[in-house]
């Protein structure tokens, strides 16, 4: 079927299904707002972010000390994602989808999605580190379970299986941001949060603000990890959960939007940083 032929059938004009279309404006309205958020705000964003991802580790780590079933535990650590979700706070890998296609579309700058990328990855990983300083002080006797979790990913050598859990771990939570866009519903919002909780815990995919948390609690609580060896899995954990995120799921949305993308970017204003900072 011919683009022409397809517009005349939707009820828009668009050279792409009505629900696409849909899909991807509210995906760049929402990727401009968090790229033109203050520094403070995405700071203070992020670190809600990071202690309320914190609650789901904590009911993960429940789950997981009462059964020691990672299907189960990934089920509950879906808690903190639809904390997160209500909320309106963020992961650093939720940025994935949003603010690049944003970027695409002249509604932001790379400058911009650069502070946005930074601020809330340390901002997560601050209120991480606080949130399970305080659950390993209230729960002492999880420690066997926090440490054999974190060993699960400290101790992975580097290697094509790592690699590819941690492309999966990118691809799957901005496959859920993905979800999340592409309907109206809470509750189908909700349910798509479940799927991406349970399938980045239950199967133990590499996350790099998920899982330094269980490092984080594992070293607090005094396991036999340093965080020279977090720094160590951190760094490539992150590099590709970014491949995933933004080769597997961004890219090629915006190539099945290319159309859409294009016009967007025709229509935007010549100095989109200036006329879209907010104070």
């Amino acid at each position: 079927m011919s683009e022409e032929r397809r517009s005349e059938i939707g009820e828009s004009s668009a050279p792409v299904e009505d629900e696409l279309k849909e899909s991807f404006d509210n995906t760049v309205t929402e990727g401009a707002e968090r790229l033109h958020r203050t520094f403070r705000t995405i700071l203070v964003t992020g670190v809600f972010g990071g202690m309320e991802v914190g609650l789901g580790v904590m009911a993960y780590l429940a789950v997981m000390h009462e059964t020691g079933d990672h299907l189960l535990a990934g089920v509950a650590f879906s808690v903190g994602l639809i904390d997160l979700f209500l909320a309106h706070s963020e992961l650093f890998t939720e940025n994935f989808l949003m603010p690049v296609a944003a970027v695409a579309a002249k509604e932001g700058s790379m400058k911009l999605l650069a502070k946005l990328w930074g601020g809330t990855l340390l901002a997560n990983l601050a209120g991480g580190w606080i949130f399970m300083w305080i659950v390993m002080q209230a729960f002492p006797q999880w420690a066997p379970t926090v440490a054999t979790s974190a060993s699960h990913f400290t101790e992975a050598p580097f290697s094509l299986q790592t690699v590819a859990l941690a492309v999966l771990g990118g691809s799957t939570i901005t496959l859920m941001s993905r979800m999340q866009q592409g309907t109206t519903s809470d509750p189908a919002k909700i349910v798509a949060t479940v799927i991406g909780g349970f399938l980045l815990a239950g199967l133990q995919l590499f996350h790099s603000i998920l899982d330094s948390l269980l490092i984080f609690g594992a070293i607090i609580s005094g396991a036999e990890i340093t965080y020279l060896e977090w720094l160590g899995w951190f760094g490539y954990t992150l590099l590709f959960n970014m491949l995933g995120g933004l080769v597997l799921v961004t890219a090629l949305r915006l190539v099945r939007t290319k159309e859409l993308v294009a016009q967007r970017r025709r229509e935007a204003p010549g100095d989109a940083d200036a006329s879209r900072r907010k104070a």
